[in-house]
C-alpha cells in the first residue's frame, strides 16, 4: 500500500520531536548545575540548609536529574558557619542545556566563570527573568561574600540561616551579572546586595521588591 505525502510528513514530526524530547532528557541526566524554578514560597525561610537542599533534589527529581546529591548554593553565620562553596563538590557543573557553568570551585568564583543571564538556566533549561523583564527575578539567594565564603555573625546576611520569613536580610548575586550600575557587586552572581524591605527584609514581598523570588543556585556535589 502506496503512503501518501502526508503521511510521511507526520511521520517525520514525530520522529523529530522524539529526537528533540531525548535530546532533552539526556542533557536533564547530565544536569549538574541549575537555578531553582521556585523557592520555599516564604521568603528567606528555606527550612534551613536542610529544607533549602530538599528543594534543589526534589526539582532535579522532577526535570529527570536525581540520582545526584544535590545542595543548595548558601552559606550560613554564626558557630560553625558553613561557606556555600564547600557544599558544592569539586566540579564540573553542566547547566540543563549541556553548557559548561565552570570547572572547578576556583573557576566558578573567578573572572573565568561562566554563569550569566544565558546559561544560568532553571532546571527545566528556560532562561530566568533579569533586569528588564517582568517580573524580575535576578535576585538568588547565597548568603555568601563574591569567594564563596560565609560573613561574620553581624550584620545578618542569611535571614537567621535561612528560616527567617521576617527581620533579617539576605545577601543575594544576580543570576543575569546585571544591575543598576557597572560596579562589581552588580555584576556579581553571588554577592550583589542584602535583600530589605517594609516586611523586615526576609519575607516573600520583601524579596521581590528588590527583583526576587526566592530562588537559589543549585549545584550536584557527587
Amino acid at each position: 500500500m502506496r503512503k501518501s505525502g502526508a503521511y510521511w510528513i507526520v511521520v517525520s514530526v514525530v520522529v523529530a520531536g522524539l529526537g528533540m524530547y531525548l535530546g532533552a532528557q539526556a542533557y536533564a541526566g547530565d544536569m549538574s548545575f541549575f537555578v531553582s524554578s521556585a523557592g520555599s514560597g516564604k521568603g528567606g525561610d528555606l527550612g534551613g540548609l536542610e529544607g533549602a537542599d530538599r528543594i534543589c533534589r526534589t526539582l532535579a527529581e522532577a526535570a529527570g536529574a536525581g540520582g545526584k546529591t544535590w545542595r543548595a548554593y548558601l552559606s550560613t553565620q554564626g558557630p560553625g558557619a558553613v561557606n556555600a562553596r564547600d557544599r558544592i563538590g569539586s566540579g564540573p557543573w553542566v547547566n540543563a542545556k549541556g553548557v559548561v557553568i565552570a570547572k572547578n570551585p576556583a573557576e566558578l568564583h573567578g573572572e573565568a566563570s561562566n554563569l550569566n543571564k544565558q546559561t544560568a538556566l532553571n532546571e527545566k533549561g528556560e532562561v530566568v527573568k533579569g533586569r528588564g523583564d517582568t517580573p524580575n527575578t535576578h535576585d538568588i539567594l547565597t548568603g555568601s561574600k563574591p569567594d564563596g565564603t560565609a560573613f561574620g555573625d553581624a550584620p545578618d546576611r542569611t535571614c537567621a540561616n535561612w528560616t527567617s520569613s521576617g527581620a533579617g536580610a539576605a545577601m543575594v548575586g544576580h543570576s543575569d551579572r546585571t544591575g543598576l550600575d557597572e560596579s562589581a557587586p552588580m555584576k556579581s552572581w553571588n554577592s550583589s546586595h542584602p535583600s530589605r524591605g517594609p516586611g523586615g527584609g526576609c519575607s516573600q514581598d520583601d524579596l521581590k521588591t528588590t527583583g526576587g523570588m526566592g530562588l537559589i543556585y543549585c549545584f550536584a556535589a557527587e
